[in-house]
């Protein structure tokens, strides 16, 4: 553990912080360093993240392009004079995703300006060509949450057309920048075993470079909520993003045969896309009137949703680690999770655990928690527990502090 308070800057290219889990990632841990005594500055891209005082935000505005309010948008001439915005502008005009890469010439630019601020540098997940340049002046390291190229496989494979598959694999094409980054990172913090062993045959990184630090749960926003009960027959699942990774279809296909034979109902924390597959398969079903979408909600909102779910289910085909999982059993109610990735080291014994990909195991294990209360009580006390043992941002910033000092000392 270090003693005297390290100078921390974190890097995120993108932080939005109710979507996904980087923006949550960023102001936890910056949250958890600080309450440690190290002083941490966020050098982030829009969406930009939600930080504590005491941490001081560094905006990096770009082209945003992908900002939901004006998505796609026309840039103004004097934005393309800087020759970042043009790289930007000319890799979304061509179906990619530029945002890693061209955060990283920004952050670069940044961090050599004031290189004499920082002990260290930690890197979200953008592995882009400037991290690789940082590198060169401060000892830095990154965090990848899990390799994107499971995102990539199972994207192309599920789309339905050639010209859909070239487009899945345009888009993921920043993923040939991050591999040859990640190699030559000194040390990169993941937050699974499955995660390490998948990032390291996936990015070619030797296993003992890795640092395994878990992500923890944030217990002030997710607990269990007294004085509200929970409804008979009402499933609950987060759906931060409507891809097929994340499992959705096969459980609207669950839902679908149990509402054959009983009263079902199916509230999704999200909004899926207008027109994407979610929709459509929620309509082929026949099933609209038994799914809710939530919407973006506040953290009240989001632990009421729980607290009067009867279960919740978390169907993603991977995941580097699962925070729903986690936060699901932070809120005490009953988990069923697939062994998709780490979500087996995530649930551990505290829930019931099915191949993902599967709608006849969901079934299966959603009538064997709705129909006996008395295992839905066990499965939620010792998902609670399980959190509050293992499971915190105290112990994910002290694993991290220590991955720094090997860093720093290599470094030297």
């Amino acid at each position: 553990m270090h003693k005297s308070p390290l100078r921390i800057g974190l890097l995120s290219y993108r932080s939005n912080p109710h979507c996904g889990g980087q923006g949550g990632y960023i102001k936890n841990l910056s949250r958890a360093l600080l309450s440690l005594g190290h002083r941490v500055d966020v050098v982030s891209g829009p969406p930009y993240p939600e930080v504590d005082p005491g941490i001081r935000l560094i905006k990096m505005p770009s082209l945003d392009l992908y900002d939901p309010e004006d998505p796609f948008r026309l840039p103004k001439l004097h934005e393309l004079k800087d020759m970042t915005n043009l790289i930007e502008w000319i890799g979304v005009s061509t179906m990619g995703f530029p945002e890693p890469f061209t955060f990283g010439l920004r952050a670069a630019r940044y961090i050599h300006k004031n290189r004499h601020r920082y002990d260290v540098i930690h890197d979200n997940q953008s592995l882009s060509y400037g991290t690789w340049m940082i590198k060169n002046v401060l000892p830095t390291l990154a965090t990848i949450h899990h390799p994107i190229t499971v995102d990539r496989e199972i994207a192309v494979k599920s789309a339905p057309h050639l010209w859909q598959k070239l487009k899945e694999l345009r888009w993921h094409s920043f993923l040939d920048m991050q591999k040859r980054v990640a190699r030559r990172i000194p040390h990169v913090i993941t937050v699974s075993e499955s995660a390490r062993s998948d990032i390291s045959r996936a990015f070619k990184i030797p296993e003992e470079r890795f640092s395994i630090v878990p992500n923890g749960i944030n217990t002030q926003l997710f607990y269990p909520v007294k004085g509200i009960c929970r409804e008979k027959n009402r499933i609950i699942v987060t759906n931060s993003a409507d891809t097929p990774l994340k499992g959705l279809h096969y459980l609207l296909m669950a839902v679908s045969e149990i509402a054959r034979k009983r009263d079902i109902r199916l509230v999704v924390v999200g909004k899926p896309k207008k027109n994407g597959m979610v929709v459509k398969l929620i309509r082929q079903l026949g099933i609209g009137h038994l799914v809710t979408f939530t919407g973006r909600i506040s953290y009240g909102e989001f632990v009421e949703q729980y607290a009067r779910a009867a279960v919740a289910v978390v169907p993603s085909v991977y995941e580097g680690f699962g925070l729903p999982a986690g936060e699901a059993m932070a809120c005490g109610v009953p988990v069923i999770s697939t062994t998709g990735g780490a979500l087996p080291e995530v649930v551990g014994d505290a829930g019931i655990l099915i191949p993902p990909a599967d709608p006849e195991a969901l079934v299966k294990a959603l009538f064997s928690v709705l129909d006996h209360p008395e295992y839905a009580q066990k499965l939620s006390q010792a998902g609670y527990r399980r959190v509050q043992n293992h499971l915190t941002w105290h112990a994910a910033a002290k694993k991290t502090v220590a991955a720094y000092d090997k860093v720093i000392h290599d470094y030297c």
